[in-house]
C-alpha cells in the first residue's frame, strides 16, 4: 500500500467544507490517510483519536457526503478516486472487495452507492460501533445500533472522547500596539508585556518606547525583525535607553535660585543713591 496521499483542492477549498468545524476537517484529513489504496478506512475511532474529533464530527462528514459508512463499520472517502491515482505496480487492492461492489464512480471521479448498501448518512439513524475503548482508555462511544435509537444519544454529553469538557477559553488579551515585521505580519505587544517591560525599565516611558519603535519599523522597512528575533530587539533597544541615562519618569529637579547681593537688591528696589550718599564723597564735611 502505498504511503502517500493527496487531496485535491476541488474538496478542502469548497465553502460548504469550509463550513466543517476544524476538527472535523482534521478528522477528514486523517481518515483520508488511513485509508487504502481504493479509500476505504477500518480506522474510525483511531482518526477520531488523532483529530480529537466528536462523535458530532464524525456525524458531520456522513452527512454531507464526504465519506460513506457500511454495516461493518468501514467508511470509504467518497472523492478518493479524484486525487489518488496509482500505478498498477504500487496499487494493492483494497481488503473490502464486497463493499467496493456497492459503488461506483460518477464521471468526475467521486464514488457513488448503487443500492441500499449504506447503513445510514446520519449516525443516530444506524451507526455502528465506533470504538469500544480509545488507545488512552477512553469509554465507548455506542454499543450498537438499538442502544442509539432508544437514547437518541445526547450528543451534548459528547463533546470530547477522553476526560472533562474543555474549559472555556479565555477572553483574548487586549493588544496595545503592533510593531510590523519582515514577513508583512505584526507582533501584537499585548498589556501584559507592556507591564513587564515597565517594571523592568522603570525610569522610562515604555509605552512612547514602543510607539518609536513601531515608526522606526515603518520607516526602516528592509530593517524590519523576524517574528524570533523582535523580543530581542525590543530588549535591546530599551536597555540602552536605560544606559543611557536620559529617564523619562525622572521627576525633574527644581532649578536653584539664584543669589542677590544686598546692593543688587537695592538697586532693583528704585533707591537713589545720590540723594543717599550725596554727591558721593562720604566723610567730608
Amino acid at each position: 500500500m502505498a504511503e502517500k496521499r493527496m487531496l485535491t483542492k476541488k474538496v478542502t477549498d469548497d465553502d460548504n467544507f469550509m463550513s466543517l468545524s476544524a476538527s472535523a476537517q482534521a478528522l477528514y484529513l486523517h481518515l483520508s490517510m488511513s485509508a487504502d489504496d481504493d479509500g476505504f478506512c477500518n480506522q474510525v475511532s483511531l482518526s477520531m483519536f488523532k483529530a480529537h474529533a466528536s462523535v458530532q464530527d464524525l456525524e458531520a462528514l456522513l452527512s454531507k457526503r464526504y465519506i460513506y459508512q457500511f454495516e461493518n463499520g468501514v467508511i470509504v472517502i467518497k472523492h478518493w478516486k479524484m486525487a489518488n491515482a496509482l500505478r498498477k505496480d504500487r496499487y494493492t487492492p483494497t481488503a473490502f472487495q464486497e463493499e467496493l461492489k456497492l459503488l461506483k464512480i460518477k464521471e468526475n471521479g467521486a464514488y457513488t452507492m448503487l443500492g441500499d448498501g449504506l447503513v445510514a448518512e446520519r449516525l443516530p439513524d444506524g451507526c455502528q460501533m465506533v470504538a469500544e475503548r480509545l488507545p488512552d482508555g477512553c469509554q465507548m462511544v455506542a454499543t450498537d445500533k438499538n442502544s442509539i435509537e432508544e437514547s437518541r444519544l445526547d450528543y451534548s454529553s459528547l463533546d470530547s472522547f477522553c476526560g472533562e469538557p474543555d474549559e472555556p477559553s479565555a477572553p483574548p488579551e487586549e493588544i496595545f500596539i503592533k510593531i510590523p515585521l519582515i514577513d508583512k505580519t505584526d507582533f501584537d505587544v499585548p498589556e501584559s508585556l507592556v507591564s513587564e517591560y515597565q517594571e523592568t525599565y522603570p525610569a522610562l516611558d515604555i509605552r512612547q518606547k514602543l510607539r518609536s519603535m513601531r515608526q522606526w519599523c515603518i520607516d526602516n522597512p528592509t530593517k524590519r525583525k523576524t517574528r524570533r528575533g523582535i523580543r530581542k530587539f525590543i530588549g535591546g533597544w530599551l536597555e540602552r535607553e536605560q544606559n543611557s541615562g536620559r529617564f523619562d519618569n525622572q521627576p525633574k529637579q527644581p532649578k536653584p535660585q539664584q543669589q542677590t547681593s544686598t546692593f543688587n537688591r537695592m538697586e532693583k528696589s528704585g533707591i537713589d543713591y545720590d540723594s543717599l550718599f550725596g554727591d558721593g564723597k562720604i566723610g567730608q564735611g
